[in-house]
């Protein structure tokens, strides 16, 4: 997609990796300090995409916890994914 190769994006980016300092939200559920390297949409950008700059719709991740927000052969949301959607609920 090409809004991650924006510089808005990046911004965007660093400022949420910041904001959860740089460390992976799921790990840090269960004790583990794991550094966060990508930046995920809790709601998908893809059905949602009035909220793809909501700071509030994104959580910092490691590789492999993002890895298991998605199913990779088509791109649906896992159980876990879907997990953060029925946790995190957009504001008023």
């Amino acid at each position: 997609m090409r809004l991650y190769k924006t510089k808005r994006w990046e911004r965007k980016r660093a400022a949420v990796l910041r904001r959860d300092e740089y460390l992976c939200r799921e790990c840090k559920r269960y004790g583990k300090t794991t550094q966060a390297t990508t930046v995920h949409h809790i709601y998908p950008l893809e059905q949602y995409p009035e909220w793809k700059w909501a700071t509030w719709n994104m959580l910092s991740l490691c590789d492999a916890c993002h890895n298991k927000m998605h199913d990779r052969d088509n791109g649906a949301l896992t159980a876990l994914g879907q997990s953060w959607v029925d946790r995190i609920s957009p504001p008023p």
